[in-house]
């Protein structure tokens, strides 16, 4: 069953039209991905659950995969500017807190509540493979369902979390003669041994 266009185009998340959402979402990621898509109305929870004002927050995404899209084309919160934390935890979850004092709300995906959207279920669990399942008919299911399968609730993060570091000094590295980070040591990280490149 497909989900109603004029539906879809009168629901939002947060504040965009979800069909714009889904187009932001194939230009940004490369594909219309359900992860992101979920993804999207997981922050659309987490924002409705936050305290009204005006408050600066930041974000953490406890997986690598698709939420952190989700969060960089719905908040402020980027890689980039440093608002927005990558901790790959393997969660399917996501938390906005206030950058002043760690409180926040945490979202994350409901295994209990997926048994009544067996697209999204199989999706999630890979209990197919990716050729064998209906991109639509999945898209179509998560666009039912919504923040259904998501759970809430408040946290507290820890100082070490959410205390902003300051940008400290800066050295040539005497190996590679590139600037580098003062707190890091005698030499570079790259040329103390953690370079990715062989």
């Amino acid at each position: 069953m497909q989900t109603d266009t004029s539906t879809l185009s009168k629901e939002t998340i947060c504040s965009i039209a979800v069909g714009d959402f889904v187009q932001r979402v194939k230009d940004f990621h490369g594909a219309t991905a359900p992860g992101v898509i979920l993804g999207g109305y997981m922050v659309d929870l987490a924002y409705r659950h936050l305290p009204t004002g005006d408050i600066l927050f930041d974000a953490i995404s406890e997986t690598r995969a698709c939420l952190p899209d989700a969060i960089q084309l719905l908040t402020p919160c980027t890689i980039g500017n440093g608002w927005l934390k990558v901790l790959d935890l393997g969660r399917f979850a996501l938390s906005l807190y206030d950058k002043s004092n760690g409180n926040g709300i945490r979202v994350f995906l409901d295994t209990a509540k997926l048994e009544s959207f067996s697209e999204i279920k199989t999706w999630f669990f890979k209990l197919k493979p990716k050729q064998a399942q209906d991109l639509e008919v999945l898209l179509d299911e998560i666009h039912t369902a919504r923040s259904q399968v998501c759970e809430v609730t408040s946290v507290k993060l820890k100082p070490e979390i959410f205390v902003t570091r300051r940008r400290g000094a800066f050295r040539i590295c005497p190996i590679c003669h590139e600037s580098y980070p003062a707190a890091h040591g005698n030499s570079c990280r790259a040329c103390s041994g953690e370079t990715p490149y062989l």
